[in-house]
């Protein structure tokens, strides 16, 4: 279910899963939490990606927290874009990467 998977960008590094876990809890049902890492140095790339339970949990966590000011960083929450064919696979926030 694409569209219960939200892109989740503009994170500050210091937020872990858990505290992104607690805070769409409040939307909904969280099925997962993912938050990419750089490969050489383990540290957050300040996005993470957050598996609603369903569609309707997903756009209220949207509603809710699009926007919404975690540790002086306004929050940047959308339902994530299945990547093109060719540029690798999975989901992205579709935010002019290429």
């Amino acid at each position: 279910m694409p569209e219960s998977r939200l892109y989740v960008g503009n994170l500050p590094y210091t937020t872990t899963e858990e505290e992104l876990r607690r805070l769409f809890s409040q939307a909904g049902t969280v099925e997962s939490v993912t938050m990419p890492t750089e490969r050489e140095t383990g540290r957050p790339r300040g996005f993470a990606f957050v598996q609603m339970a369903n569609e309707e949990e997903a756009n209220r966590a949207t509603q809710m927290f699009n926007g919404y000011v975690l540790d002086g960083r306004s929050l940047r929450v959308n339902v994530a874009k299945e990547r093109e064919m060719g540029r690798g696979r999975g989901f992205g926030g579709g935010y002019g990467r290429g």
